[in-house]
């Protein structure tokens, strides 16, 4: 007994004097609930709205005012025409539209009725139908506020659309999603143990007394991998088509170039890492647990980022999986061309350029 004791001591000691066994236990907690406790929630704030007011009459103006007032939605410009509801949803402006209909006061306050209809953008199924519910619950609080004591609140017709996917299928949502997270995990995960388990063979010194120049080394090792990945999100999106049935409504050849542009840059990050990592086992923990609660919670993958605080909204910016999920679901569910997500791509080519030059920098801190 005084043996077993004597070695939970000494466990006691190795761990008080690992840091990094001391985050993941207690730091790595203390994250996870502060994330989950301001990501994980089901209310909407600061929506985004466009709103084609035909009557354009004093109720009419009101009611906009009455949504605008609430901390749900946010106006982010007006339409004037069928065509430019597209426009603004494809251009990312705006997650709903609301369109009131002409003769909307007079048709209210004589017969007791009026029309309205209620557009959102549902490439993303459960954030569109939260949207509408509570757009809803603001238009059906003011009108019947407004209606006789007697009106029937069945009376106010409001017209309901979902743009992109109609049928509100979750897939259509959360296959984009798991591209994303697979591409990165798995592309990260091959090449973080590349320069890892040289040293660890001890075949390090022959690359560094080789003619090799380190950026040729660190090319050297993505490029087996890109192939490789390449093929593999090739069969994420053959899968996500026959399987699931998302459709691919935009380029497939666009698709598949930007596939390949987040494929190179997740292979990037992975040398980078392997570079900082003394072993193999690092390295692997670095990019599973490093990258895949951050892509999770902060990329839009289940939690609309619009719901997060601003901090959070900040630091969802340097996700590469957000910019490529806008992507996949502007091209796939939209129909989106380069005019469209040519900002998302050039963030990810930047990202790829920024982790293949710090790779080669630390590589040549190495070789010194």
């Amino acid at each position: 007994m005084k043996r077993f004791f004597g070695f939970v001591i000494k466990e006691f000691h190795h761990i008080l004097r690992d840091p990094r066994s001391l985050i993941i236990l207690f730091a790595l907690p203390v994250v996870m609930i502060v994330l989950f406790g301001f990501i994980v929630t089901n209310e909407i704030r600061d929506v985004n709205i466009a709103c084609w007011d035909r009557s354009k009459d004093e109720m009419s103006q009101e009611l906009i005012r009455k949504i605008l007032s609430s901390e749900y939605f946010s106006l982010s410009g007006t339409i004037m025409s069928d065509d430019e509801i597209e426009e603004v949803f494809r251009a990312g402006e705006a997650r709903v539209v609301l369109v009131i209909e002409k003769n909307f006061e007079s048709s209210l306050m004589r017969e007791g009725k009026a029309a309205l209809s209620i557009i959102a953008d549902a490439s993303d199924a459960n954030s569109a139908q939260l949207v509408m519910n509570y757009l809803q619950g603001v238009i059906r609080n003011y009108l019947q506020s407004k209606m006789p004591s007697n009106a029937v609140p069945g009376q106010i017709e409001i017209k309901t659309r979902m743009y992109y996917n109609e049928e509100m299928r979750g897939v259509h949502m959360f296959v984009p999603g798991l591209m994303a997270l697979i591409l990165i995990l798995i592309s990260t995960l091959m090449t973080s143990v590349t320069i890892t388990r040289e040293k660890e063979f001890g075949t390090m010194e022959l690359l560094l007394a080789s003619p090799l120049k380190p950026r040729e080394i660190i090319l050297g090792k993505i490029t087996p991998y890109i192939l490789l990945s390449f093929i593999n999100a090739i069969t994420i999106i053959f899968l996500g088509k026959m399987v699931f049935n998302v459709p691919i409504v935009g380029s497939l050849f666009l698709l598949l170039i930007e596939s390949l542009i987040y494929t190179v840059m997740a292979l990037s990050i992975g040398v980078f890492i392997s570079t900082v990592a003394k072993t193999q086992q690092i390295a692997m923990v670095i990019s599973m647990v490093g990258l895949m609660l951050p892509t999770i919670l902060l990329s839009g993958f289940i939690f609309p980022i619009d719901n997060m605080p601003a901090v959070l909204q900040w630091l969802s910016m340097a996700m590469p999986a957000r910019w490529f999920i806008v992507i996949i679901k502007d091209i796939m569910l939209k129909g989106s061309g380069l005019l469209f997500v040519w900002k998302e791509t050039l963030i990810l080519s930047g990202m790829a350029a920024l982790f293949v030059f710090a790779a080669v920098r630390r590589f040549k801190i190495r070789l010194d």
